[in-house]
């Protein structure tokens, strides 16, 4: 991609270490923009005082103003409340749809030709939210969730097999929440299946683990939800598009009949590269997991539905 600027819409924990990450891995100049007074601003600021001891040469701005993203080819959308101890994706939805619709129509004035990544929950209803606001392509835009779940799928084995992360073969599948689908069947580590290494029952306990990934760090952190490992899962989405790698990586993509489900979106894996998204690949799944990415698609669409209703979409 020839456009190596990056917008981030939300200068929060997410949005902040986002801008962090992609100016470390010296991928583009960044924009952080925030409704917050001054926040955008400031860790714009304290970015580019780490610039000479990182050894990056990016621009880094910050601000409230829109017209800021304008040249962006890639816009990151992490503004929206974050959950609070006990509270679900679900119960976000309204509130974040309204901060969603509004970014998305900034995006479409702004950004015509950029690319939406998406990160604000409830992650799949929010970006059909963003898909239909702004108008584009459904290739253009697309959600992170996927790389996330199985980042931490990965995590937890590894934990508990003691090994590294990165010994691990995995891949997660349907929407991000209470209903994503780890699919065992492509689990490896070290290129042996993981069904001859945990046990069943410890398994369903990872599986679920994994599930309540996210809500378990806001248990854990009482003020606030993770950033680190989001913000990580991003920029390896950010760095696919820039340099049109076209990897294969979990995402929320725009389904029309591929794994049986039409119209919404939906983690499966898909071909990422300049254009957005460039293919999606149709894994051979069981009849329990492919019914369980079903009853996931079927969460999803019921959440649509309701905004729908509430005459958001």
């Amino acid at each position: 991609m020839n456009n190596l600027k990056v917008a981030v819409i939300g200068a929060g924990q997410v949005g902040g270490t986002c801008a962090q990450r992609i100016v470390e891995r010296k991928l583009a100049d960044v924009v952080l923009v925030d409704i917050a007074e001054g926040l955008a601003k400031g860790k714009a600021l304290d970015l580019g005082q780490a610039a000479s001891i990182e050894e990056y040469n990016f621009k880094i701005e910050g601000g409230s103003d829109y017209s800021l993203i304008k040249g962006s080819g890639v816009v990151i959308m992490t503004a929206g409340l974050a959950r609070k101890p006990g509270m679900t994706r679900e119960d976000l939805l309204v509130k974040n749809a309204a901060i969603v619709k509004g970014a998305a129509e900034n995006i479409r004035k702004y950004c015509p030709g950029s690319i939406i990544i998406m990160v604000t929950n409830p992650l799949d209803i929010m970006t059909y939210l963003a898909y239909k606001t702004s108008g584009f392509d459904s290739g253009k835009v697309f959600g992170m969730a996927g790389v996330l779940d199985t980042a931490r799928f990965k995590y937890f084995i590894a934990e508990r097999l003691g090994v590294l992360p990165s010994e691990v073969e995995a891949v997660v599948l349907g929407g991000h929440g209470d209903s994503m689908v780890p699919v065992i069947e492509y689990t490896k580590v070290n290129g042996k299946p993981v069904s001859g290494l945990i046990p069943d029952s410890e398994l369903k306990g990872i599986i679920q683990r994994t599930r309540d990934g996210g809500a378990e760090i806001v248990s854990l952190l009482k003020t606030g939800s993770a950033y680190y490992a989001p913000s990580s899962a991003v920029c390896e989405m950010v760095e696919a598009v820039l340099k049109d790698k076209g990897e294969v990586l979990p995402a929320s993509v725009y389904l029309e009949g591929q794994y049986g489900i039409n119209d919404l979106y939906c983690g499966v894996p898909a071909k990422i590269g300049e254009d957005g998204v460039e293919g999606i690949v149709e894994l051979k799944l069981s009849d329990k997991e492919s019914a369980a990415l079903r009853w996931s698609a079927e969460q999803v669409k019921e959440g649509i539905e309701y905004l729908k209703k509430s005459g958001l979409v």
